[in-house]
C-alpha cells in the first residue's frame, strides 16, 4: 500500500515533531514551576490582589525589562532586587513567557 504524497509529508512532519514534544512539555512545566514562586506576592498565575503588581498577561518583553531594572537596582524595591539575582537568564525568559501567556485578572 502506498501513501498519498501529502500524507507521507504529514507523517514525516509528525515524526520530526515527536522528539521535541517532551522537551516543550518539560519547558512548560518548568516555566509554571518557576512562576509559582511568584505567587506569594503576585497571586496565583500572576493575578495579584490589592496593591501588588499583576503579572498575568503582561508582555514578556516588558516583564524582562522590569526584571532587568530590579536586578540592576534601577527600579526601587523591597525584595525584588534580591529575588531577581537568584535566577538564570533562561529561567527569567521562561517565567516572563509563562506570565505573558496567562489571561489578565478580571477587574
Amino acid at each position: 500500500m502506498s501513501l498519498a504524497f501529502p500524507t507521507r509529508w504529514g507523517l514525516c512532519a509528525l515524526a520530526l515533531a515527536l522528539p521535541m514534544a517532551p522537551s516543550l512539555a518539560q519547558d512548560l512545566q518548568l516555566a509554571r514551576n518557576l512562576a509559582a514562586t511568584c505567587a506569594n506576592c503576585h497571586g496565583t498565575n500572576g493575578k495579584a490582589k490589592g496593591d501588588m503588581k499583576p503579572l498575568a498577561g503582561m508582555p514578556a518583553d516588558k516583564l524582562l525589562a522590569l526584571w532587568a531594572d530590579y536586578k540592576s537596582g534601577a527600579q526601587p524595591a523591597t525584595i525584588m532586587h534580591q529575588i531577581s539575582k537568584g535566577y538564570t537568564d533562561e529561567q527569567v525568559r521562561l517565567i516572563a513567557a509563562y506570565f505573558a501567556s496567562q489571561s489578565p485578572a478580571k477587574p
